[in-house]
């Protein structure tokens, strides 16, 4: 028997079906939660976090000495561990192809980097707090507080790991992720954009220079990443055989 044959026949058996229908189920929830879970920082628009969402990191809202810093932190930790435990699980359930194991696994490295960062929080807001800045420029402040500038640069690499070799995939069989197929390259365009102007950004307020829109950048640049991952997850549903990770 033929290799394309017996994928047809393994594709046929309603027992595999009801095996991937399950498993992109289960993946399609987990990546969702993850998503809105990672979104919960809008919240500050009804909080008096007393952080600029035009100037002022994201990651300020869940500051150590912040008011509502447990709660940010927290929606982080469930944010990552949902969407760590979904690449996970698409992970390990073959057949795949290259690039989508590639983009899966940059996901894994999103996922686990956000788990990182709501655990090595910031120490204090350095954007809104000039004593924090100082402190940030002389290297007095706690090793969990650098370690964060890490954590958080690791999660934006692998998310644009896995919005870029994803939607790459999604393009290959638009039949069987449609959603993804349309919207993935404009909001990965979109991401690598608010990733340069966040970089020039923090490059300008490290220098003295301002924040040029800092704020504003990250949240663009958050938001994206929240956004693909809902049409990742809606594409992985609406194919319950989930033939184009099979193919990638």
């Amino acid at each position: 028997m033929s290799p394309t044959t017996t994928v047809t026949a393994e594709a046929m058996s309603p027992g595999k079906q009801s095996r991937g229908t399950r498993t992109s189920r289960a993946v399609a929830l987990l990546l969702l939660v993850g998503a809105l879970a990672y979104t919960t920082w809008v919240f500050e628009a009804f909080l008096p976090t007393g952080i600029s969402p035009l100037r002022s990191y994201v990651s300020e809202l869940a500051g150590e000495d912040q008011p509502y810093g447990t709660f940010f932190r927290t929606a982080d930790l469930f944010g990552g561990l949902f969407v760590l435990a979904g690449a996970v699980v698409a992970l390990v359930r073959p057949p795949r192809g290259a690039l989508a194991v590639t983009g899966w696994a940059g996901l894994v490295l999103f996922g686990a980097a956000t788990v990182a960062d709501s655990r090595l929080p910031l120490s204090c807001a350095p954007t809104a707090d000039a004593g924090c800045a100082a402190r940030e420029r002389a290297g007095d402040i706690p090793w969990t507080h650098a370690a964060h500038a890490f954590s958080s640069s690791s999660a934006v690499v692998g998310a644009l790991i896995g919005m870029v070799l994803l939607t790459v995939v999604a393009r290959r069989h638009a039949d069987s992720w449609p959603l993804l197929a349309r919207t993935g390259p404009v909001l990965v365009v979109v991401e690598l954009a608010a990733t340069g102007w966040t970089l020039a950004a923090v490059a300008a307020f490290d220098a003295g220079h301002g924040t040029w829109g800092l704020g504003v950048a990250q949240r663009i640049q958050l938001l994206s990443i929240a956004v693909w991952i809902a049409a990742l997850a809606w594409s992985v549903l609406s194919s319950a055989a989930d033939p184009a990770e099979r193919r990638g």
